[in-house]
């Protein structure tokens, strides 16, 4: 059975994921919109994707504090 310190450790160790992963797509949107006819919908993809992630980010997040209140 997981003990809760392992169950820390595994949101820790996605969150550095998803976040490594935003990142890199965030570089490579930053690149591709540099060129003179970026391609629209590999653009979009990428933006949906990064979105994504960061939804997925936010979500582990509220894992590792939730609210006090709620």
């Amino acid at each position: 059975m997981p003990t809760e310190n392992s169950n820390i450790a595994a949101i820790e160790a996605r969150l550095l994921t998803l976040s490594e992963e935003h990142r890199d797509l965030d570089h490579a949107i930053n690149a591709m919109t540099n060129h003179a006819v970026p391609d629209e919908l590999q653009l979009r993809r990428m933006k949906k994707r990064k979105l994504l992630l960061k939804d997925q980010i936010s979500f582990l997040q509220r894992q590792l504090s939730p609210d006090i209140l709620a």
